[in-house]
């Protein structure tokens, strides 16, 4: 009885390891195809582009522009869903006087292709070649913000470019560090053919960082906010969410946005933070 006992226990463990090399690229990638809304369903004007990257795929994107833009934002969203899913935040960020791009990456919406971690890191490439050639926007009024998963794709394009500013929302310090707290009876480190080393990635940010994360965050533990601003170089900020992994933008209210346009003003000005 005892062999058999753990007999079985081995083999749901070897399942279950199983599952979860080969399921994970479904697991981090959620993508949806259809777009429910635009940005005109809040009374915004924008522009669909289309921006290709350097492995040959099309990325569907908007641009919505501000008529006094102090800045603008590249905006790069979670693991679910697609753009249409983010029109409050494009909404926010117009109110602040931003223009806003919102890509899509491979695999989302219309964008072409499948997604990967080095996948994303090019459609990032590709977003800030299109801001910085394509309609010649300078760097320094170039703002890289990314929620959950777009946090890891933005923390990596501004370790390797020169924005205005980086704001990684609700970020986890890496993939790994992730699956081993959900699957701690499991080689996690082993089976994982995804990085998104965030933690080490943000070491290499030159711009003024602004990290923000919520204690009540449910999927990203409030630790792996504290952990990427501990080793985030100076200039860097925190802010304190509240309300969960997928609300916390919008219970945070109109302060947090407020603590956005002081963040951003103050990088425009001199890039440093007391």
């Amino acid at each position: 009885m005892v062999k058999l006992l753990i007999i079985s226990v081995s083999c749901a463990w070897l399942g279950v390891a199983l599952l979860v090399y080969l399921l994970q690229t479904q697991l981090i990638f959620r993508p949806t195809r259809a777009l429910h809304a635009t940005p005109a369903a809040l009374g915004l004007g924008f522009e669909d582009a289309y921006i290709p990257t350097a492995d040959g795929q099309r990325l569907h994107a908007w641009f919505v522009p501000h008529t006094a833009a102090s800045a603008t934002v590249l905006f790069f969203h979670g693991n679910a869903g697609n753009i249409a899913d983010r029109l409050t935040t494009v909404a926010r960020l117009h109110e602040l006087g931003l223009n806003v791009l919102m890509l899509e990456y491979r695999g989302y919406g219309l964008s072409s292709g499948r997604p990967s971690e080095r996948g994303t890191y090019a459609d990032a490439t590709g977003a800030w070649r299109y801001l910085t050639v394509e309609r010649q926007h300078q760097p320094s009024d170039i703002i890289i913000y990314g929620r959950s998963l777009g946090g890891a794709v933005a923390i990596e394009l501004a370790s390797r470019t020169a924005p205005r500013a980086l704001i990684a929302e609700s970020t986890f310090t890496s993939v790994a560090d992730i699956a081993a707290e959900i699957y701690p009876y499991l080689p996690t480190r082993l089976l994982l053919r995804y990085e998104y080393p965030s933690v080490d990635h943000i070491q290499r940010v030159s711009a003024p960082i602004l990290i923000a994360h919520s204690e009540d965050d449910e999927l990203i533990p409030f630790r792996h906010g504290q952990r990427l601003l501990h080793s985030a170089p100076d200039p860097k900020r925190f802010y304190r969410l509240r309300g969960s992994h997928n609300e916390a933008f919008v219970r945070s209210g109109h302060a947090y946005y407020r603590f956005l346009d002081q963040f951003v003003g103050r990088a425009a000005t001199d890039g440093s933070h007391d």
